[in-house]
């Protein structure tokens, strides 16, 4: 059983004791630490990292989340170094933000970066950007998890007209400003209704007007430390008077009144997915697109007890006690058992353009051989699992364009015939080709996201392109 901190950050948030309430519920730490009213967040993130801890793990919850279910289990089975939480944000869907699962010796590593100088991305982000700074040496990735965490839900104008002037300061890339203009279009209300919804776009007009594009990381922060003054005056000018304070008993009547929500949680009731592409189809965008809407799927896994399982015909995998599904070529040699060991599945077939795949295939193949000397067991594993899938999925060890060829047709053709008579438990989807949410989503019974969907394999396609080309460069 791990050794868990807890250490909750609040300002002015209406949820704040209740929050705090329920992270020490969920998370049952063994000692809790609270950063009270410390503003601007970069001296915020400069006080928790100075808390020394004895811990295995720290959990930093902001005072906006309420978090609905017990995440200590899985913090006990966790080796990750960090792990981000995705919530149900009030105004901008499922995402990933105020609950931060950080290994210990992430937390150290952290408080040992120096802070970079005139760093924009520094003065927005404090807390990502350390974390950011200390992972890249260690090798490490970011994972996610999705819980029962309501997120920016309840709260005061004022904290509401605050957080989203800096949204809209942390939304100046193309991407980002992509990302607050869709969840925008989602903030619907009744005409002549006054709400949070308003009073966030008020604020996001205010930060535009008030901060020209041409600001200078100095000027930015000034605005970010009078940020409660502005508010003041703003929230003042539009005549709106203070909220009651938040109670449990308020939150237990919303959950009441809203019984039918849709749960994302380590317990919720959902189906087990299951992606059947074969590699370079989208594979991980699916992962990520799934965990968007609340799946949490394992991409390609490695470890030793999948490989035992599978290799030794046992379909009941130790991996899905804790995962919603599997994705990439683990389940193409099983499909159809998988489908028996768990009724009611969905499964989901990603196709791109064959042409465009035994080019992206082959690339990927490259320096990826099935065999050579390894040391370390983990690797070991890691080989034996290649060699398996290849042989049983493409039944050879290295990439040959006839042979692949003929199973990507005979792939899709098999999958095909087994679901045409349940239409509605496949779904064959062209990632490559920019389909996405409008097709996932509904087929999962999810709403779509305001955010876009995750398109990751361009990124690696790329950089494969260029390793090959250079490989060829050297040869020649």
């Amino acid at each position: 059983m791990a050794k868990v901190d807890l250490v909750f950050r609040q300002i002015d948030e209406r949820t704040r004791d209740v929050a705090l309430q329920l992270a020490i519920e969920n998370i049952q730490p063994d000692a809790v630490h609270v950063i009270d009213d410390v503003r601007p967040f970069t001296e915020c993130v400069a006080q928790m990292l100075r808390i020394e801890h004895d811990c295995d793990y720290v959990v930093y919850v902001d005072a906006d989340c309420l978090i609905l279910e017990n995440i200590r289990p899985f913090i006990d089975s966790c080796d990750a170094p960090y792990v981000d939480a995705y919530v149900s944000d009030r105004f901008r869907g499922r995402l990933h933000c105020g609950v931060h699962i950080t290994r210990i010796d992430l937390v150290r590593a952290m408080a040992a970066v120096e802070v970079p100088e005139d760093d924009l991305k520094y003065v927005l982000r404090p807390e990502s950007r350390l974390r950011n700074l200390a992972m890249k040496p260690m090798g490490s990735a970011k994972q996610f998890r999705n819980f029962d965490i309501l997120h920016d839900h309840f709260q005061a104008n004022h904290h509401i007209f605050m957080k989203y002037a800096l949204r809209e300061l942390r939304s100046r890339t193309k991407d980002q400003r992509q990302r607050l203009t869709r969840s925008m279009k989602k903030w619907v209300t009744k005409e002549g209704e006054f709400c949070d919804l308003t009073i966030a776009r008020h604020a996001v007009e205010y930060a535009r007007r008030m901060v020209p594009l041409t600001a200078t990381p100095d000027e930015v922060h000034d605005f970010i430390v009078a940020l409660p003054r502005h508010a003041d005056a703003e929230l003042s000018q539009l005549g709106l008077a203070g909220e009651t304070p938040f109670t449990r008993a308020d939150l237990d009547h919303w959950l009441a009144s809203n019984a039918d929500r849709i749960r994302y949680g380590q317990k919720a009731d959902k189906p087990k997915v299951f992606g059947l592409g074969l590699s370079r189809t989208g594979t991980r965008s699916l992962t990520s697109g799934l965990q968007m809407l609340g799946f949490d799927c394992s991409h390609y896994p490695i470890d030793e007890d999948t490989y035992i399982e599978i290799a030794n015909a046992q379909y009941d995998l130790t991996l899905l006690r804790y995962f919603d599904g599997l994705t990439d070529i683990t389940t193409i040699p099983i499909y159809q058992q998988l489908d028996k060991q768990y009724p009611g599945s969905k499964f989901i077939l990603t196709v791109r353009e064959k042409e465009s795949w035994l080019g992206s295939v082959s690339r990927h193949y490259y320096n990826r051989p099935a065999f050579k000397d390894v040391e370390d067991p983990d690797e070991e594993v890691h080989l034996r699992m290649r060699q398996f899938l290849r042989a049983a999925v493409y039944g050879c060890y290295n990439f040959c364009r006839d042979r692949f060829s003929w199973v990507y047709d005979q792939h899709v053709r098999d999958v095909q015939a087994y679901f045409k008579d349940r239409p509605e438990d496949l779904l064959v989807i062209n990632i490559c080709d920019g389909e996405g949410f409008e097709r996932l989503a509904p087929f999962l019974d999810r709403p779509i996201p305001a955010e876009g969907f995750p398109h990751k394999g361009a990124v690696l396609s790329r950089r494969l392109a260029e390793e090959a080309e250079a490989q060829k460069a050297r040869v020649a």
